[in-house]
C-alpha cells in the first residue's frame, strides 16, 4: 500500500467517510478552538465581536471538515475540495475582518463601505452553507426565507414579492446594504445574542460534558442507576429513566442521550419483558427529559438566562421541580406497565453493587460539585465551566496516579521509565480526545445558533415579532389555552427543520411579546413554556427524533415507537400549562401556596398517568378514569375551589382502586 496515500477512515462520531488528513486536520481544529475557549473562559476575557468572531471561524472550519458538500457518503473529490477551499476562506473572512478591522467598522457606525457589504455577504453565504451541512436542510431554508422576506417591500430588493404578502405581514422592504449591515455588522444578527451564548456559556458546558463522557461517568451514572432501582419492578426501565436525569447533567442532546443509555437500558428492558417499542419509547422519553434537568438543560438555560435577564443559578432552581415532576410521571408510567405486565426485578447477582459503584467513580461527583458551589458563590457561568474543566482533569490525573504508583506495584505492574512515558503518553491522547470531542459535539449547536441569529435580526429589522403577536391574538380570540396549543403547533412544526436550541429562540422572537403583554404570562414562565414545548419534535410523531433512535437500538417500527414516546412523555405538554395557571411553582409565593401547587401538580400528573394507562394498584375501570380526567382539568383551573374539588376526586378514586387491589390480593394467592 502507498503510504503518501493512505486509505480513507470513517470518521469518530460521524458517518463520513474521511482521508486521515483531514482527521489530522479536524482534530488540530477542533483542539485548537477548544484551548482558545478555555483561555477566553478562565484566563483573559476577550471582547464580545473578537470572542464570537474567532469562535464562529473556527467553528465553521470544523463544520466544512467534518461535513463534506456532497454529503457523508461520497467522496469529495476535486469539485468537493474546490468547494470546501472557498468555504475554507468564507469562515476565515468571516471571523477575521471583523477581529482586525473592529474599530474602523465602529467608527463608521452604520455607514457601511462597500468591502464591509461584500464581506457581510461572504459571510451570510459561509453561514448558511455551514448550517446546511452541520444542521441539516431544513434550518438554512428558514434563514434564507427570513432574508428574502427583509427583502420583499416596495422599498426593498423585491418590491413585486411585496405584493404576494398578506396585509398583516407587510412591511417597507429593505435593500441589500441595509440587510446585509443588519446580520453582519450590528449586534442583532449573526453575532448576536443566541451566537454569544453558543460561543461562551455552552461551549465550556459542552466541553465539561465531553470530558465527564471521555473519562466514563456516564457509564458511572449508568451503573448508579441500576444499583439504585435493579432490583424493583421494572428495573432496567427504572434506571434508563435515573439515567438520563444524570445524563441531562452532561449531554446538551436527547438523542445522544439515547444512544448512550440506550445501549445498555433498552436490551435489558426488553429481557424483563417490555415490548420493543415500549423500551424504546421509555428510553426516548426519558432522555428528553435530559433536556430539562438542570444544571445544562441543553444549553436552555443559559439562553433563557441571557434573554430574561436573570441569574443563570435562579434559572437552574426553578427549574428542578418541574424537571422532577416530568422524570416522577415518565418513572410511573415505567412502574404501571411493570405491574400490569407483572414483571419482577433483576436478580442481584446481575446488578452492580452500590457501594462498588461509588468506590470506583465517586470522583466524577467531585466536579459537579465544584460546579455548583461556584455557582452558588455568584461567579460567572463561563468561568464556573471553566474551573469545572479543570477540576474534572486534575482529577482524572490524580487518580490515575495514585493508582500508578501506589497501586499497580502491588498488583505486579512496577513503575518503570518505559511505562511512565507511556502512561503519560496515554493521558496526552486522552485529553487531547476529550477536547476534541467537546469541539466536535459544539458545531451543531453553534451552527444553529448562528442562523438563529439571522432570523433574530430580520425579525427585529421588520417587526415581525409585533405582527405574530397580532396574528396570535387574533386567532385565538385572546383565549389563553388556544393560544398555548397554537404555540405547541408552532414548535411542532418548527421541530421537523430546526434543532430543539434554535426552535427555542425563534418560537420565543416571535410569541414570546404576544405570550407577555397581551396575555399577561409572566416573562420568565413565557420562556420556560416555549422552551419545554420545543422538546415536543424529539418525541411527538411524525418527527420524533428521540423516539426514532430509540427505534433503531430497540429493532421496533419508528412510528410506533414515536406513539409510545409521545405516551410517556405526556409531562411536556401538561407541566407548562400547569406553570402558565399556577405560577407560584416558578415566581415563587407563600410556602403554603407553593407547597399545595407542587402537591396537587405531582397528584394530578401520577392521576393522569393512572387513567391513561387504566392501571395503578389494580386495573381501573373507565368511571374512574373518566373522573381522574375531568379531577385534572379542575386542578389546572386557577380557582382554589375548583382545585379542591379536583384534589377531593382523584385521592378518592386512586384510594378507592388502592382498596379494590387489597381485596383482589386474597383471591389471587387463593
Amino acid at each position: 500500500m502507498n503510504e503518501s496515500n493512505p486509505p480513507p477512515v470513517l470518521m469518530p462520531g460521524g458517518n463520513a467517510i474521511q482521508p486521515r488528513v483531514v482527521l489530522w486536520l479536524i482534530t488540530i481544529v477542533a483542539v485548537g478552538l477548544s484551548l482558545f475557549q478555555l483561555y477566553s473562559a478562565g484566563i483573559q476575557p476577550l471582547g464580545l465581536f473578537y470572542q464570537r468572531g474567532i469562535h464562529l471561524a473556527l467553528i465553521m472550519l470544523l463544520a466544512f471538515l467534518m461535513f463534506p458538500a456532497f454529503g457523508p457518503s461520497r467522496k469529495r473529490g476535486v469539485v468537493g475540495w474546490g468547494i470546501d477551499l472557498i468555504f475554507f476562506a468564507g469562515a476565515l473572512i468571516t471571523g477575521g475582518y471583523l477581529v482586525l478591522f473592529l474599530d474602523e467598522i465602529v467608527s463608521r457606525a452604520g455607514f457601511w463601505s462597500d468591502t464591509d457589504i461584500l464581506v457581510a455577504c461572504i459571510a451570510t453565504v459561509t453561514v448558511l452553507e455551514a448550517s446546511r451541512r452541520a444542521v441539516g436542510l431544513g434550518m438554512t431554508i428558514i434563514g434564507v426565507l427570513a432574508i428574502v422576506y427583509a427583502f420583499a417591500g416596495p422599498r426593498g430588493e423585491l418590491p413585486w414579492l411585496g405584493e404576494w404578502l398578506p396585509g398583516i405581514l407587510n412591511h417597507r422592504g429593505y435593500t441589500l446594504d441595509r440587510v446585509a449591515g443588519q446580520l453582519y455588522l450590528g449586534q442583532e444578527g449573526i453575532f448576536g445574542l443566541p451566537l454569544g451564548v453558543a460561543a461562551t456559556y455552552i461551549f465550556i458546558f459542552v466541553l465539561f460534558g465531553a470530558f465527564l463522557e471521555s473519562t466514563g461517568a456516564g457509564k458511572f451514572f449508568i451503573d448508579m442507576a441500576y444499583a439504585a432501582t435493579g432490583r424493583q419492578r421494572g428495573g432496567p426501565a427504572k434506571a434508563a429513566v435515573l439515567a438520563s436525569a444524570g445524563m441531562g447533567s452532561i449531554s446538551g442532546s436527547a438523542i445522544a442521550n439515547v444512544v448512550t443509555t440506550g445501549a445498555f437500558t433498552i436490551p435489558l428492558m426488553k429481557k424483563l419483558g417490555y415490548q420493543p417499542k415500549q423500551a424504546g419509547g421509555i428510553e426516548a422519553a426519558a432522555s428528553t427529559g435530559g433536556q430539562i434537568m438542570p444544571p445544562l438543560m441543553g444549553a436552555g438555560a443559559f439562553l433563557i438566562a441571557e434573554y430574561t435577564n436573570t441569574p443563570y443559578l435562579d434559572i437552574v432552581k426553578i427549574s428542578i421541580l418541574p424537571a422532577i415532576m416530568y422524570f416522577a410521571t415518565v418513572y410511573l408510567f415505567v412502574h404501571i406497565i411493570a405491574l400490569k405486565q407483572g414483571m419482577q426485578g433483576m436478580p442481584r447477582s446481575e446488578l452492580p453493587q452500590m457501594r462498588q459503584v461509588m468506590k470506583e467513580g465517586w470522583h466524577f461527583l467531585l466536579p459537579l460539585a465544584v460546579l455548583v458551589w461556584l455557582l452558588v458563590m455568584n461567579l460567572s457561568p463561563m468561568r464556573v465551566g471553566y474551573y469545572a474543566v479543570i477540576t474534572m482533569v486534575a482529577v482524572a490525573v490524580i487518580r490515575y496516579a495514585l493508582w500508578y504508583f501506589f497501586v499497580a506495584p502491588g498488583q505486579g505492574q512496577p513503575v518503570t521509565l518505559s511505562r511512565t512515558k507511556d502512561v503519560i503518553w496515554a493521558g496526552l491522547i486522552k485529553l487531547i480526545e476529550g477536547l476534541e470531542l467537546g469541539a466536535r459535539n459544539a458545531v451543531a449547536v453553534s451552527m444553529a445558533c448562528a442562523v438563529a441569529g439571522i432570523i433574530v435580526g430580520v425579525v427585529g429589522l421588520t417587526g415581525l415579532g409585533l405582527k405574530f403577536s397580532s396574528m396570535m391574538l387574533a386567532f385565538s380570540g385572546g383565549n389563553l389555552v388556544l393560544a398555548l396549543v397554537m404555540v405547541l403547533l408552532a414548535s411542532l412544526i418548527l421541530g421537523m427543520g430546526l434543532p430543539v436550541t434554535a426552535s427555542y429562540i425563534v418560537l420565543i422572537v416571535l410569541v414570546g411579546p404576544a405570550l407577555t403583554s397581551e396575555f399577561g404570562v409572566p416573562l420568565l414562565i413565557a420562556h420556560l413554556v416555549v422552551f419545554w414545548y420545543s422538546q415536543d419534535s424529539n418525541v411527538t410523531p411524525p418527527i420524533a427524533l428521540a423516539g426514532f433512535a430509540g427505534a433503531a437500538i430497540a429493532g421496533s417500527k419508528p412510528m410506533e415507537t414515536g406513539f409510545q414516546a409521545w405516551k410517556f412523555a405526556k409531562g411536556l405538554y401538561l407541566i407548562p400549562l400547569f406553570m402558565v395557571f399556577n405560577p407560584e411553582i416558578i415566581v415563587g409565593g407563600p410556602v403554603l401556596v407553593v407547597a399545595w401547587n407542587a402537591v396537587i401538580a405531582i397528584l394530578a400528573l401520577c392521576a393522569f398517568a393512572a387513567a391513561l394507562e387504566g392501571y395503578l394498584f389494580t386495573r381501573m375501570a373507565w368511571l374512574p378514569r373518566l373522573a381522574i380526567s375531568a379531577a385534572i382539568f379542575g386542578v389546572f383551573y386557577p380557582s382554589l375551589l375548583t382545585e379542591v374539588i379536583g384534589v377531593v376526586v382523584m385521592v378518592v378514586a386512586i384510594g378507592l382502586n388502592w382498596k379494590t387491589s387489597k381485596r383482589e390480593a386474597p383471591v389471587a394467592v387463593a
